[in-house]
């Protein structure tokens, strides 16, 4: 019956509550009822359900109480699968029975005692099954910062300095690298209780130097060590010689397993057990054996971390040392490594958010970055093979038979001679791999060149045998090959890249085509004067609208609300501004704007721009909104319709002579006039008016007899202390120029102007500290000056 409340009809087919999926038709519904998912996720429902029946929540006991006390308690009422202790404080405990009676007798007993503490026994809560995605790879979450990004990057001098500031955004910081190495202490102190002189290595993007925040910790959990301290203990022991007493504990988890004849299930469930019994702060263990290389996932609560462990993986901690003396051979590898992986992941090259499927992972877009600087000329990167050369005899190293001898220190490598700057170099990237035939050519980091995929094709590949050095036999198999094959460096037969399908590939190929031709524009090269997108940010683009908006977004919500106040009314007409209709909402938005003008023009001593004309919404063209119709002027730069300027005397025209007003003067302009909607500005401001106010303010009201004001608190103090910034830099500048767009929206008491903002020259990048400065300022100012305004 469950079932069936799990599918849910729509008016374009059905949606499976459970699994979460839409499905087309009913034939397409009943091959998903009877497919793995689902019926995997029916049979953990039911799991969980019958988990609940039959546990208690026990608490009340000491925080030392051990969980054999419990469950030896607990084992009167019916026997104890499983309890589950809270292992952050120890103050609560799960137990589950074997089967729902022994439930029901621990609740029907009325008081429980351990210890000669009262203990307080009830049912377990019980939570609706639901199925949880990994939380960091949210799809609604993975443009969260880009408008902030954007805006950083547009101020940038360069795209050399863009890319510099895609690694300061996105590398792991000090502080994350310092808890990244506490837990694997904490894991390593744990583990070697169990499993004496273990292992624990990190391994992957927490420590290749290409880490970003939130990234997962990769461990490998080395036992080759343990193995030899097992077999001497048991050597020891049949020989009557004293042992060790880790070997030989009771608790020993060594007592119970072979680790030299366990399978990698075995290993893997001993691994399971350790973390989620004894290191506090981990949860959601899970084995993971089908994978390529078998491995236990577990998440860290404490840093809201996501962790893997796979065991004796010694060849990923190699590839991890290798990635490591790339990044310290030459200072460009980082940031063109982070603006590669981010310009794939905003083009849905990689990150699948669900990990695997057919996109790039890192690591294969890392290899793509090594293998393009070791082809230019000259490398900037040597080839695996010309670092194998430079090792001395002690770095060879040989890890299940393939060769992985390089040198450990950058020192041994001689300098690159190549010049080429940041930008360069991502350009050539690009146009590297837009030419690039993938599917006729393995990616090897170990040639000089592209291998043609003909050599592979029915190969048997083996590894590389150093010379004096016994490799161990592996079975001839050559690498998965697909649509893109990338090589590891030194495990011959794994193709990295062999999970992306052809749909990927055609992407790939289209994306590389694109961004090669947008690096050849001046858009990429140079900054725009006028505030628009360049460089990194048009590159770094997402698909689809919402993405596109998400791009643009630096400059899209600047904007300041000041909510309506009836006191800001004349008197004639402070009456219920719901009743008092159009003509309440113009005296309102005409003194607002009156008083904003003042700020700007008196108080900042801003001037107005020319050439920029304030916009006439209903002249702005049929059906276009007040939004669109300012965007088209200061966003492109088109010519408005109409051109009369803020604070700049308008000419009479032809037509218009002394009587064409009464009493022969000129008809009023300003930008509230006619029951206006909308008002636009244009300012420039030459001096930084926002730096340092709050001093000059308290010098001045010490030279003065005035009593102490607040920020915006008169409007002839802000503006002496406006003068006295200006004349403390003699010569003024071209600092910023800005459009300001006011509208009215809202009725009755709810009604406010929104004042937005956009930088239309901002060479420098200062707006943004003016801005926030306006954003309390400009409130309190115009609150200030409608008190005083008759």
């Amino acid at each position: 019956m469950e079932a069936d409340n799990d599918i849910q009809t729509t008016p374009r087919g059905f949606h499976c509550k459970l699994c979460d999926v839409t499905i087309p038709n009913k034939p397409s519904l009943e091959d998903h009822v009877r497919g793995k998912k689902h019926e995997h996720l029916c049979r953990l429902r039911a799991k969980r359900k019958s988990q609940e029946e039959n546990s208690v929540f026990v608490s009340g006991f000491r925080a030392a109480t051990s969980r054999t006390e419990l469950e030896e308690y607990f084992e009167h009422f019916g026997p104890v699968t499983e309890v589950i202790m809270d292992k952050e404080r120890g103050v609560y405990a799960i137990v589950e029975f074997a089967e729902a009676g022994g439930t029901q007798s621990a609740l029907t007993q009325l008081e429980h005692s351990l210890h000669g503490l009262k203990l307080r026994v009830k049912p377990r809560e019980r939570k609706e099954f639901k199925l949880t995605g990994r939380g960091k790879h949210d799809p609604k979450k993975a443009q969260v910062g880009m408008g902030k990004l954007s805006y950083e990057l547009c101020q940038a001098g360069s795209v050399n300095e863009q890319m510099q500031k895609v690694v300061e955004t996105f590398q792991l910081s000090e502080g994350d690298r310092k808890a990244r190495e506490l837990l694997v202490q904490l894991l390593q102190e744990v583990f070697s209780e169990f499993l004496p002189d273990c292992q624990i290595i990190p391994f992957g993007s927490s420590v290749n130097t290409f880490g970003v925040h939130g990234c997962d910790l990769d461990l490998v959990l080395d036992l080759e060590n343990t193995k030899a301290f097992q077999c001497r203990a048991r050597t020891s022991d049949q020989t009557g010689e004293d042992r060790s007493e880790d070997g030989r504990s009771e608790d020993s988890i060594l007592s119970d397993i072979d680790l030299a004849s366990a399978s990698a299930a075995e290993l893997l469930d001993l691994v399971a057990a350790i973390l989620r019994k004894c290191v506090p702060g981990v949860h959601k263990v899970q084995c993971v054996s089908t994978a390529r290389l078998p491995l236990v996932k577990f998440n860290y609560r404490p840093l809201a971390l996501q962790g893997d462990i796979t065991i004796n993986n010694r060849l990923a901690v190699r590839n991890t040392r290798f990635l490591q003396l790339c990044s310290a051979l030459d200072s460009r590898v980082r940031p063109l490594v982070y603006t590669v992986r981010f310009w794939a992941k905003q083009k849905q090259l990689a990150g699948n958010p669900f990990g695997g499927g057919p996109l790039l992972n890192n690591y294969a877009l890392t290899l793509l970055v090594v293998f393009y600087l070791q082809s230019v000329e000259p490398p900037v990167l040597p080839t695996v093979e010309k670092l194998r050369g430079m090792a001395c005899e002690e770095e060879v190293c040989v890890i299940d038979g393939w060769d992985c001898t390089f040198p450990s220190q950058p020192f041994s490598v001689p300098p690159s001679k190549n010049t080429d700057d940041l930008c360069t170099l991502l350009f050539g990237f690009f146009r590297f791999y837009s030419k690039f035939d993938f599917p006729s050519v393995v990616v090897s980091l170990r040639e000089t060149c592209a291998l043609p995929i003909a050599d592979f094709v029915g190969d048997e590949e083996m590894p590389d045998e150093p010379e004096g050095c016994v490799a161990k036999l592996r079975p001839s198999a050559g690498p998965k090959l697909g649509p893109v094959t990338i090589l590891d460096p030194f495990e011959l037969q794994h193709n990295v890249a062999g999970n992306l399908s052809e749909r990927t590939h055609r992407s790939l190929r289209h994306e590389l085509t694109e961004a090669e031709k947008y690096c050849r524009s001046l858009q990429f090269q140079r900054k725009s004067a006028k505030g628009k997108s360049w460089g990194l940010v048009r590159l770094f683009t997402p698909h689809g609208e919402a993405a596109a908006a998400a791009c643009d977004a630096p400059y899209r919500h600047l904007e300041i609300c000041i909510p309506f106040r009836a006191a800001s009314l004349p008197d004639g007409h402070r009456t219920d501004p719901s009743e008092g209709g159009d003509a309440c909402r113009t005296v309102w938005f005409g003194r607002l704007c009156s008083v904003v003008e003042l700020v700007f023009r008196d108080v900042l001593k801003c001037t107005p721009v020319e050439g920029h004309a304030r916009l006439d919404p209903s002249e702005a063209g049929q059906g276009a909104t007040v939004e669109e119709a300012v965007e088209g002027q200061s966003v492109e730069g088109c010519s408005p319709q109409v051109s009369a300027h803020a604070g700049v005397k308008r000419p009479l025209s032809v037509d218009e002579g002394p009587s064409s007003s009464p009493q022969g003067k000129r008809q009023r302009l300003d930008p509230w006039a006619e029951h206006p909607e909308s008002v636009h500005w244009s300012w420039a401001q030459t001096h930084p008016v926002w730096a340092g106010r709050r001093k000059v303010r308290k010098d001045l009201l010490k030279m003065s007899d005035e009593a102490s004001q607040p920020e915006g608190g008169s409007s002839t103090l802000e503006s002496r202390v406006t003068q006295h910034i200006m004349e403390k830099q003699a010569n003024p500048r071209d600092l910023l120029e800005f459009s300001v767009d006011g509208t009215v929206v809202g009725v009755g008491e709810s009604m406010k102007a929104v004042i937005k903002f956009c930088p239309t020259n901002d060479v420098s990048g200062h707006f943004q500290d003016f801005f926030h400065f306006l954003e309390s300022f400009l409130p309190k100012m115009v609150e200030t000056m409608l008190a005083k305004l008759e």
